[in-house]
């Protein structure tokens, strides 16, 4: 499995439709084969910060992520509005243990 895990910023001009954009992004990557799990969530303490976590079940289905129609419109989206990717990292792993 593979997971995704970044953090972005999103300025407050056009906050709205950032997230609109990055729910749109959302719902069409979790339809993807081969996605497993796709979220962004706002951080509690710094509201301007997004976090990112993808999960993959391989190299070959992340690979078509980035050769999806809504990957270009959200790249595309991402340039018009006030959003700079910080830094994402994507990690090999197994498939986890419950913690508790």
């Amino acid at each position: 499995m593979l997971m995704v895990i970044g953090k972005a910023t999103l300025g407050e001009a056009g906050k709205d439709a950032a997230l609109d954009a990055f729910k749109t992004m959302i719902e069409a990557s979790r339809a993807e084969q081969g996605c497993i799990d796709y979220a962004y969530a706002l951080d509690v303490i710094d509201p301007s910060v997004m976090h990112i976590t993808e999960k993959w079940t391989d190299e070959a289905a992340l690979a078509e992520h980035f050769q999806t129609p809504h990957m270009a419109a959200f790249r595309s989206a991402l340039g018009d509005l006030d959003v700079q990717i910080i830094d994402v990292k994507k990690f090999r792993t197994d498939e986890g243990a419950p913690l508790l």
